[in-house]
């Protein structure tokens, strides 16, 4: 008897499975919020130099005019001053006489004034991460991205070793208490640590409420599980933009959608154990208890009295891809301000995108296969990214359509490699293959902030970077093994003999 056969002797998709999916599903509403959580605890306001005080003024008493040089667009300068206030451009009156061409200027030495508004307090007004220090702000996601590597490699092997369900737990702990760390950070330094251990858990979370839904559900309901879990993520993205709303000040954001990882840890400890890991593992007779407790749950306890060690016995007997999916994502998801529409309607848009976006790639996923909905939507997510090289700045709904369109297409790609990649890896090693498949995923989302700093040099070479990484997996996807209605297989012989 095999597993997907035992599986259906206790019920199918019976009341453990949808309750068990439930309990899973929950906690990927905050993991969103962590991942784009940056484009509002780091949010950059209006901000110019502190006016240098004169003799007899404060620096307060010194008009702005006089003391900060305009840009192009006639808006004081950001990161320069003048060395002495130019107090010729002012007439008695107050109005506007000539300019100031040639004067000396200096960088901000006592300071920056930041404009109240929407991102009145952020990483970067407490530590000034403006100006020389600008970079820090992108260095700080790609830390956070840095943790989630790590997490991705390190919990995959832990969890093939002591199992999905202990390492789940102790992953959600970890998130609420560094999560919560983060929001009482007294140094940026500190701040970057706490990211980072966030991170680390995030990678647990996700790989391990992966591997839990695809090892306790029946194969005909894989993809309508794995698709419930993205709309799950799509859902966390609204929860994020109404939050950061209602709490602006970014301690409190930070720490509101932290503390519920707290509540999973503590129901967390009711989950059952994966049967298929725990035969692996050679440990049959845990593996025959928790079959029984789902046919108890599923009303079926009859067949579970039948059951023996014997029967789960006989049941027992794509990276690249990642890395473009998710660094072309967060090259778009973390740039919201970029787009010059309002940063929570943005947020809003591009994760409404998501609801169409998955429900089309189940379909797909259902109908033409894992491998075709893959790497269709990788392609269309490249020549949308690109496709923005030629559009002029002018245009900014046409370049935000695009954008939308191209995060719609890369949410697919999500979507179908949380299941594909499952299905491809035995149940063995499916935590250690989706822990490296998670890697290059996740050092696609670490260089991702980076690559931004590459528009110093033109700025259309970050969209060709992004464009092109999806366009490429596109064409090696080609060559991966297709597995709709295929059986999970266990161990590494069954994939050789698929």
């Amino acid at each position: 008897m095999t597993f997907v056969e035992l599986l259906a002797r206790l019920g199918g998709m019976g009341r453990f499975q949808v309750t068990y999916v439930a309990a899973l599903a929950i906690p990927l509403l905050m993991l969103a919020s962590h991942n784009l959580l940056q484009n509002f605890t780091a949010g950059v306001p209006e901000h110019h130099c502190r006016p240098q005080p004169t003799a007899n003024d404060s620096a307060g008493d010194v008009p702005l005019l006089v003391s900060i040089p305009s840009d192009g667009h006639h808006r004081p300068q950001r990161c320069r001053r003048y060395v002495e206030p130019q107090w010729h451009l002012l007439e008695v009156n107050g109005t506007v006489n000539g300019t100031a061409n040639g004067a000396a200027t200096e960088p901000c030495r006592d300071g920056w004034t930041y404009h109240d508004g929407v991102f009145a307090h952020t990483i970067v007004t407490e530590w000034d991460l403006v100006c020389e220090s600008k970079r820090l702000r992108q260095v700080a996601q790609s830390i956070y991205m840095a943790g989630i590597l790590l997490g991705s490699g390190l919990f995959g092997v832990l969890s093939d070793k002591y199992g999905r369900r202990a390492l789940l737990t102790w992953c959600y702990l970890q998130l609420g208490a560094t999560g919560a760390g983060t929001a009482a950070a007294p140094t940026f330094v500190v701040y970057c640590l706490c990211r980072f251990l966030t991170g680390l858990a995030m990678a647990g979370v996700s790989l391990n409420s992966a591997s839990l839904c695809m090892e306790w559900i029946p194969t005909e309901a894989r993809a309508v599980v794995g698709t419930v879990n993205g709309y799950c993520y799509t859902l966390g993205q609204f929860v994020l933009a109404a939050v950061a709303f209602g709490l602006p000040h970014w301690r409190w954001l930070q720490l509101v959608v932290s503390l519920p990882f707290f509540l999973f840890f503590l129901y967390s400890w009711l989950f059952v154990e994966s049967a298929r890991w725990q035969v692996i593992s050679g440990r049959p007779d845990l593996a025959l208890k928790g079959l029984r407790k789902v046919a108890r749950v599923n009303g079926r306890k009859e067949e579970g009295d039948k059951l023996s060690e014997e029967i789960p016995l006989l049941g027992a007997k794509s990276t690249f891809g990642g890395f473009s999916t998710s660094f072309a994502y967060y090259g778009l998801a973390m740039d919201l301000q970029g787009f010059g529409v309002d940063i929570y309607l943005s947020q809003l848009v591009f994760g409404a995108v998501d609801i169409p976006a998955k429900l089309a790639s189940v379909l797909a996923i259902s109908c033409v296969g894992r491998r075709v909905a893959q790497g269709g939507s990788l392609a269309l997510a490249g020549i949308c990214i690109l496709a923005n090289i030629v559009v002029p700045m002018e245009l900014q709904p046409l370049r935000m359509a695009f954008a939308v369109i191209g995060k719609g297409s890369l949410a697919a790609s999500f979507n179908c490699a949380y299941i594909f990649s499952g299905e491809l890896f035995p149940t063995v090693i499916r935590q250690t293959g989706m822990g490296l498949g998670g890697t290059m995923a996740r050092v696609g989302g670490m260089v991702a902030p980076l690559v931004r700093m590459a528009a110093d040099v033109t700025p259309v070479l970050p969209l060709v970077i992004y464009g092109a990484a999806p366009i490429i997996s596109a064409i090696a996807t080609c060559f991966l093994p297709e597995t709709r209605n295929a059986p999970l297989p266990e161990t590494v012989r069954d994939v050789e003999r698929r």
